[in-house]
């Protein structure tokens, strides 16, 4: 006769963490992008665009994320302005525009 034992409750696996340094890569990366090709328009409002102060966002972050971040890839056109496909800058991957994107709602959320 064999005793079955009862299984013993492991520890938790921890959840995976995304390491600093590529957070903090992603991040520096999407602020040079900002400053090379949307601070262009951005920091001055050109078109419409919403500059870096908080309240230029207040009724694009009701949109949420993922909107304002299909517009700055595919472009947009409202009353208040125009924003063409990544900003004019074609060679910015969708990876690299959604960071950008990113970059931009920290500077206006803290």
């Amino acid at each position: 006769i064999k005793i079955l034992s009862e299984p013993q409750p492991s520890e938790p696996e921890p959840e995976p963490q995304v390491a600093a340094a590529s957070v903090d890569g992603t991040m520096a990366a999407a602020e040079k992008n900002y400053k090379s090709y949307c601070s262009v328009c951005h920091d001055q409002g050109i078109a419409g665009a919403p500059t870096l102060a908080p309240s230029d966002w207040k009724g694009r972050l009701d949109q949420g994320r993922d909107v304002m971040v299909r517009h700055a890839i595919e472009g947009f056109q409202g009353d208040a302005g125009v924003m063409p496909a990544k900003g004019g800058f074609v060679q910015l991957s969708d990876d690299e525009v959604s960071a950008t994107v990113d970059y931009m709602l920290l500077q206006v959320q803290q």
